[in-house]
């Protein structure tokens, strides 16, 4: 080989290795990292406090005085944490024919985020203690601590934790009325008046999150949120999703990944009527009476069976998944 043909297939060889490195540095990718969601920690004890403030005024049956107050109260609570909150005024007509006032509340955070995720929970309680065991009891209002007075307390509260922490994301807390008050005599359309009515006028206006979360018997003793079979039919993938990350966090004990119950419940109507994903974390006891824990519709109903620990982890898994949710990060 003479030395001319040898520098020449030098140059050529440096020339294709160039070409290579050339090559590799345009299409390879570097990994992205994934930063770490700051997710704010929420509050069983400040939760609880709400339970014992909507206690506070009684029973929360539609047309008393009890109910109209506590209304009034949580309407300036939600204000205070700076959301934009308006107030659903409506007759709803129960099964046996009386008609009474009725309220759902809507607030939002961040209204002018197109990106938004709804929180909801029902806040009237039931006028009829109807599964009490002592039947002279049956027919007075109860109390409500868990159905009803706990998914409020949650609710609120993670609104709370959005006011000292904001999110890149629209949170609407929808508080349904006259959620409480049906009979099995009067058939399914006779439970979630607020909820149906909300679903055919939407507030605000065409109003099209992503999907809700409804919270209903969040917060008692020994509770347990199997996957309800509505919540499976219309918005599995978001049932899932939030499973999924309570498994992750370590709360698979409370977080049941089995089927529960074919519920009737405001997810129901906000699916069917509105079209909205919404999924239901729910106590499904598998003791009590009709799925659900042995306090339901009875006076027992109050502030003892609620457990602290109930309420914060409920919590910490719903403002874990808004917050992953916010950064495109639950999966």
């Amino acid at each position: 080989m003479t030395m001319k043909k040898a520098i020449y297939i030098f140059l050529m060889l440096a020339v294709i290795a160039g070409c290579k490195s050339d090559s590799t540095s345009t299409t390879d990718t570097k990994p992205v990292s994934v930063q770490p969601i700051k997710v704010p920690p929420f509050s069983g004890d400040e939760a609880y406090k709400l339970i014992e403030k909507q206690l506070s005024f009684g029973h929360r049956v539609p047309g008393t005085k009890e109910h109209e107050a506590c209304k009034d109260w949580m309407v300036e609570e939600l204000k205070s944490m700076g959301a934009t909150v308006e107030v659903q005024e409506f007759d709803a007509s129960y099964y046996s024919g009386e008609t009474v006032k009725a309220y759902n509340i809507i607030a939002q955070f961040n209204p002018e985020h197109k990106k938004r995720v709804f929180v909801s929970a029902h806040w009237d309680s039931r006028r009829v203690a109807d599964q009490d065991p002592d039947e002279s009891k049956r027919d007075q209002p109860i109390l409500g601590a868990d159905d009803g007075g706990s998914g409020v307390a949650v609710a609120m509260q993670i609104g709370r934790t959005i006011q000292a922490n904001p999110i890149d994301m629209g949170v609407d807390i929808v508080l349904f009325d006259v959620e409480d008050q049906g009979s099995n005599e009067g058939g399914r359309n006779s439970w979630c008046l607020g909820s149906q009515y909300w679903s055919r006028n939407l507030v605000p206006r065409n109003y099209k999150p992503e999907y809700g979360i409804l919270l209903d018997m969040v917060g008692s003793k020994n509770a347990r949120f199997a996957k309800d079979r509505v919540s499976a039919r219309y918005a599995a993938p978001v049932q899932d999703k939030i499973w999924r990350l309570a498994k992750n966090m370590g709360y698979s004990n409370l977080f049941i990944d089995q089927a529960g119950l074919e519920l009737t419940d405001d997810h129901y109507f906000v699916n069917v009527i509105a079209g909205i994903p919404t999924i239901d974390i729910i106590n499904q006891s598998t003791t009590g009476r009709s799925g659900f824990g042995e306090y339901w519709h009875t006076h027992d109903d109050n502030i003892d069976i609620i457990d602290k620990r109930t309420l914060r982890i409920t919590g910490q898994v719903v403002t874990a998944a808004l917050y992953r949710e916010s950064a495109g990060q639950l999966k």
